[in-house]
């Protein structure tokens, strides 16, 4: 199949960006933004065009890319009278880079294929950093012809896209992803409220550290910020703790246990209760810091 027709679905602080590489190539790119002033704003910026339902985005297009909040924002778009499901053609491929439950995953690749197209659950790292700068990582769970079709688009915004296994594989590998993310940005947090309260340069300490072992990008990207204290910008405290929940969910059900990433969410829902819903995920450190922690 010659992907011609590319509809993209939410335009969030991810998608927009997304979108607006898929704009940059040969493609005839349509938008849809629940919040319709978001999709008018977007064709300010870039070229293409808007439609007033998911149905309407999906009509004709070879690839459906879709990047909203969570599993009920996904069902909302993709099912019923105007949902995607009604619009999308036969032989289409729905991607969706939504961080969703693998459950969830399953159940649209059933819908999909029934409709008689494909589906792949395509969830992203690198925050809005990574999708401003066209540089995601990109984790797919699906079958592995559509994804050979669907690649080349992803690659537009990623500098990384892998198949990872059947469909709910990349959702699984997601919550990795974040389960990895928690415990170090925990330990970065706790590293550096020692140095300031022992009187060490907090500057100094990163800039030894980080030549050795314990460098990492939470380190590279997120150290300086938070001995300033500044978390508005980033992947919010809010979203970080969705992701957590799928992982924690997953996990329960499989008989896994996750001890210290169950920790780490009650830390970030200290950080909620501070007020830091929409701060960085690397606020961490602001529960340490307040008279209260413990």
């Amino acid at each position: 199949m010659t992907t011609e027709k590319v509809a993209f679905i939410g335009l969030g602080v991810m998608g927009y960006p997304m979108a607006g590489y898929l704009s940059g190539t040969s493609l005839d790119v349509a938008v849809y933004n629940r919040t319709d002033s978001r999709a008018q704003q977007w064709l300010q910026s870039f070229p293409g065009k808007k439609a007033a339902t998911p149905a309407e985005t999906a009509a004709d297009a070879d690839i459906v890319c879709l990047c909203v909040g969570n599993d009920d924002d996904v069902r909302s778009v993709v099912y019923g009278e105007t949902g995607i499901l009604a619009g999308l053609k036969k032989g289409a491929i729905l991607i969706d880079h939504t961080t969703a439950s693998p459950q969830l995953a399953k159940e649209l690749e059933l819908a999909v294929s029934e409709a008689g197209s494909e589906f792949l659950d395509a969830p992203v790292s690198g925050g809005q950093a990574g999708a401003e700068n066209g540089s995601l990582t990109i984790m797919v769970g699906g079958n592995q012809a559509p994804f050979n079709i669907a690649k080349e688009v992803m690659n537009v915004y990623a500098k990384s896209v892998q198949l990872m296994g059947p469909a709910g594989s990349g959702q699984l590998t997601k919550a990795v992803n974040q389960i990895c993310i928690a415990g170090v940005l925990q330990g970065l947090s706790e590293g550096l409220h020692f140095a300031e309260k022992v009187g060490l340069d907090i500057n100094a300490v990163v800039d030894v550290i980080s030549k050795g072992a314990a460098q990492s990008w939470q380190m590279e990207n997120r150290a300086a910020t938070m001995a300033e204290a500044e978390f508005d910008f980033g992947f919010a405290v809010d979203w970080m703790r969705k992701d957590l929940a799928i992982a924690l969910a997953t996990a329960n059900a499989a008989g896994v246990s996750l001890p210290l990433t169950a920790l780490v969410d009650q830390f970030y829902q200290d950080v909620q209760r501070q007020g830091g819903g929409r701060w960085d995920s690397s606020s961490l450190i602001q529960r340490l810091r307040s008279p209260d922690a413990r």
